[in-house]
């Protein structure tokens, strides 16, 4: 799997599990940390929790693993993919850590065909 198609199924998953605001960045010119880094957010620490749950589930379904799993416990969890990563928030750590600024010179990806309103 390439690491746009994983960034297509990762923003499915989400987007199933009522992730809100989700947003996807290309990060290849910018860090050799990663490709992409898929942002979302959850309502609450538990759908924080679900979301990422859903994630790993979903994608060892396709026979994908991630490399790393960080914050189970608190309102943030990094799910490392390799050359995607995966940030799940509460809407005030989002606020806080603000990574689409952090990250404003990454090239958005147009995510509208996947994502339903």
């Amino acid at each position: 799997m390439t690491s746009k198609e994983l960034v297509e199924n990762l923003v499915k998953v989400l987007d199933n599990k009522k992730a809100e605001d989700i947003a996807a960045l290309e990060t290849t010119e910018l860090t050799v940390v990663s490709d992409y880094f898929v942002i979302a957010t959850g309502n609450s620490s538990t759908h924080v929790k679900s979301l990422a749950d859903d994630v790993e589930y979903e994608l060892q379904k396709l026979g994908v693993e991630p490399d790393h799993i960080e914050g189970r416990a608190t309102g943030w969890i990094l799910l490392d993919y390799g050359s995607v990563l995966v940030h799940i928030f509460t809407r005030d750590n989002r606020d806080y850590y603000n990574l689409e600024h952090l990250w404003a010179d990454a090239k958005k990806i147009d995510i509208s065909h996947i994502v339903t309103d």
